[in-house]
């Protein structure tokens, strides 16, 4: 398991301040749940985290270890792995090979290798097939292995892009609105399956959500923020009650068994 810290970050884009002076810690197996209303910069926190964009001041660390500046090929390698809002899977590629790119950046076979088709070629695609498949099998969608990718629901490409980020076994994930899409009995499966990951895998997750049923039953504490800035953080009871969060959802009472838009 892993830790994050994340101090005073900051990122402008020309004269707009996305995040502003943004600490956090995640302990290591910890669920932490980041919510806010719209443009409040939660994207922007996981985009700082994985390298896609570099904080105008502020530092990030992965087990007290800095990692501002690096590229995101190597975040990733140091167990960084996320989902993004919209669905990236591949159409015209299996659920199983969209699953299997997660370890793109773990064979080892050469260019050269692959190009002659040698025999160690053969071994990293059977054992890469064997970890995605061990990794829909882990979230439950194995009887998807064989259709294309494009052909599932969204709903069900949102579990599956779990599966992906899962395969090259991750130390932290992070979630950006992975109950998109879903039904209610699907948000408490994505519950359930949250759970086992944390528990039987050691990830320490962090997770961006507007349905607020599953932040409050899932996560362990819960970061607010709202204009960029951090105006709450707490237990699901502590925030719910905040008369900062429920200004900054716009006077609206949180409904934890309600959606949110």
């Amino acid at each position: 398991m892993s830790k994050l810290e994340m101090r005073g970050l900051t990122i402008a884009f020309g004269g707009v301040v996305a995040l502003d002076n943004v600490d956090l810690m995640v302990a290591s197996g910890e669920i932490r749940g980041i919510i806010g209303p719209n443009g409040a910069g939660k994207t922007s926190l996981l985009n700082l985290i994985t390298g896609i964009n570099r904080p105008t001041s502020g530092d990030v660390l992965l087990d007290d270890e800095s990692i501002v500046g690096w590229k995101t090929s190597r975040i990733a390698a140091h167990g960084i792995k996320r989902t993004f809002q919209t669905s990236l899977l591949f159409k015209g590629m299996t659920v199983l090979e969209n699953v299997m790119t997660g370890l793109h950046g773990n064979l080892h076979a050469s260019p050269i290798a692959a190009a002659l088709g040698l025999p160690s070629v053969w071994r990293d695609e059977r054992e890469a097939s064997q970890k995605a498949y061990a990794a829909l099998d882990f979230v439950g969608m194995t009887q998807f292995a064989e259709r294309d990718g494009g052909e599932l629901s969204f709903g069900q490409q949102r579990i599956i892009e779990i599966a992906r980020a899962l395969v090259s076994e991750p130390q932290v994930l992070l979630l950006d609105e992975p109950a998109v899409g879903l039904s209610i009995n699907r948000v408490s499966e994505l519950d359930t399956l949250l759970r086992r990951i944390r528990d039987e895998r050691g990830v320490t997750i962090i997770m961006i959500e507007h349905v607020l049923r599953l932040v409050m039953n899932v996560c362990d504490r819960i970061m607010v923020l709202s204009s960029g800035r951090r105006i709450a953080e707490g237990t699901a009871d502590e925030v719910i009650s905040n008369p900062a969060v429920i200004e900054a959802y716009l006077g609206r009472a949180l409904d934890a068994d309600s959606p949110q838009s």
